[in-house]
């Protein structure tokens, strides 16, 4: 990834500003060493260890297109435009984990029911995007409310969200079965009333105290708002191209205190295969002034039958942020590099670039830079309450080199052709609330708006959109 001089002299003025102030991050190397303490041996065991959680999430979101952008809903049978939707969904998970057997080998399992009910079931407002007017994303429907065929809200759903089982030995686990996982390609996103899981095994190795490796091969994905399993596909590809299996591997390393970095590659068959380097550092002290910063960076290329078409591209961002007691300050730049969008799998977070928002600033050659300001009241004697504000600027989108659909109208990125020069802001406000002790303890209030304002053919379009979430855990056992 080529950097802008602007993006230089912002990583230049931060690097002179931090060594102005004593270190108190350890900045001293940590050589690889064996991890002498066992996990398994200290397994409690498959009873004993036991324990049943939950938490319940009340989500409500209502957004309203601008600049031309329409909803869609089924009024007599009859496609209607609206400008506004509205979803509310109330959304519960009841999780038992077993204790690990004791012994050389330990086995455990994870058990999780989720529950959506539909508190907004208005088939207006409940409206989906129409695939293809200003200001909505091409394919997209309603997400966020599992609706019927013709539009209608199934008024509740239920399905087992996880279900695994899991063998230990020493501090090496594998997992089998439908599991949370994280990484940054295949990542568990939980932005609705319930979060994606996925199918498949998974290993995660912790023998080395600061070096961690993990593995896994999935085939199929649980999404956030269906009931039955998915293959998985592109976020912003042609729909119809699936694939079968996704295989991804990584290792985590803290040569520092101070210092994680992090490297990844990830097969999608016949889509493509993604490599990523991650890294975070810490420097100072944050009473007096510290600095983060953190660099993200993919490479994406098509594989095997190639159902995506040609794709070559590299997506990366850079970020600094200021913290001064309650304060904090951070400047993100970032970059894409090729002809199709930054694109990653559907129904996962596997996207770690700094300026994914409401938009993903992920277009086409594109740039952007984001300002984000955030309040901590703990410092002024309120612990829980945080308040952030944002606005990220995104330009030079180009998709008019594109050629990897090889002339097949609908493969691919195919239509992205029409972007030249595009450009679109988003800028966001938000409070949030954690209940510090009593018998809500940890519930979590969040409320945001953001809008976002887009040229004639930037994707993401023009849009105000309102959220307020509500989340409860509670333990039954």
């Amino acid at each position: 990834m080529k950097l802008s001089s602007t993006a230089l002299l912002a990583l230049a003025i931060s690097s002179v500003t931090a060594t102005a102030y004593a270190e108190t991050q350890s900045q001293e190397f940590t050589p690889v060493t064996v991890n002498t303490k066992s996990a398994q041996a200290d397994a409690t065991g498959f009873v004993e260890g036991s324990t049943v959680t939950g938490s319940t999430r009340n989500w409500y979101a209502n957004e309203q297109l601008k600049r031309g952008g329409k909803f869609t809903y089924r009024k007599d049978g009859v496609a209607t435009p609206t400008d506004r939707r509205i979803n509310w969904v109330q959304g519960t998970i009841v999780k038992f984990n077993s204790g690990f057997t004791q012994g050389t080998v330990g086995f455990s399992t994870e058990v999780a029911a989720y529950n959506a009910v539909a508190l907004e079931r208005d088939r207006k407002d409940l409206a989906s995007n129409n695939g293809g007017a200003p200001g909505t994303r091409p394919g997209a429907g309603n997400n966020r409310t599992l609706t019927t065929e013709g539009g209608d809200a199934q008024g509740q759903w239920s399905k087992i969200g996880l279900a695994n089982v899991k063998a230990r030995v020493s501090n090496t686990t594998l997992t089998a079965g439908r599991m949370n996982f994280s990484s940054p390609q295949v990542d568990v996103i939980g932005n609705r009333p319930l979060p994606s899981s996925f199918e498949g095994v998974a290993i995660h190795s912790e023998e080395f105290n600061n070096l961690a490796f993990d593995l896994g091969s999935f085939d199929r994905v649980s999404p956030r708002t269906e009931e039955s399993l998915s293959k998985f596909r592109s976020e912003y590809g042609n729909s119809d191209a699936e694939t079968d299996h996704v295989n991804t591997g990584g290792i985590t390393y803290t040569p520092f205190a101070s210092l994680t970095t992090s490297l990844w590659g990830t097969q999608a068959q016949d889509l493509w295969n993604q490599y990523y380097f991650g890294a975070t550092h810490v420097l100072g002290d944050s009473q007096v002034v510290s600095l983060t910063t953190g660099l993200n960076y993919y490479k994406t290329v098509d594989s095997g039958s190639a159902k995506l078409g040609q794709i070559d591209n590299q997506a990366g961002s850079l970020s600094f942020g200021l913290t001064h007691q309650a304060h904090s300050l951070t400047f993100s730049y970032q970059e894409i590099n090729g002809n199709e969008y930054f694109d990653y799998l559907h129904e996962t977070n596997g996207i770690y670039l700094a300026n994914s928002l409401l938009s993903d600033f992920n277009g086409p050659n594109e740039k952007s830079f984001q300002i984000a300001y955030g309040l901590n009241m703990a410092e002024y004697g309120v612990p829980g309450l945080k308040f952030n504000i944002y606005q990220a600027r995104g330009w030079g989108i180009d998709g008019t080199h594109y050629t990897g659909n090889e002339g097949v109208a609908g493969k691919g990125y195919d239509g992205i052709q029409n972007q030249d020069g595009e450009t679109h802001y988003e800028y966001g406000i938000g409070a949030s609330y954690a209940v510090q002790s009593g018998p809500l303890k940890a519930t979590a209030i969040r409320a945001t708006y953001t809008a976002h304002r887009a040229s004639e053919n930037q994707a993401d379009g023009s849009i105000n959109e309102f959220r307020l979430v509500t989340t409860i855990p509670f333990n039954i056992l």
